[in-house]
């Protein structure tokens, strides 16, 4: 194994364990969603969607 992937293997690890209690307190300072916020979210997914179809049926 490389010592550039083992370095870089390590790097990420260490990513991870520093920022995991971060992530957690976020996840739990976070506010609840709304039932109006899911459908308003929902639009654009659906646009994206529908945008990709299109063009794998113009191929």
């Amino acid at each position: 194994m490389d010592w550039m992937k083992i370095g870089s293997a390590l790097l990420l690890g260490a990513m991870i364990v520093f920022l995991w209690p971060r992530a957690k307190q976020i996840m739990k300072d976070t506010r609840k969603a709304e039932p109006g916020e899911w459908q308003s979210a929902l639009l654009p997914i659906l646009a994206v969607v529908g945008f990709v179809i299109l063009l794998i049926m113009m191929v």
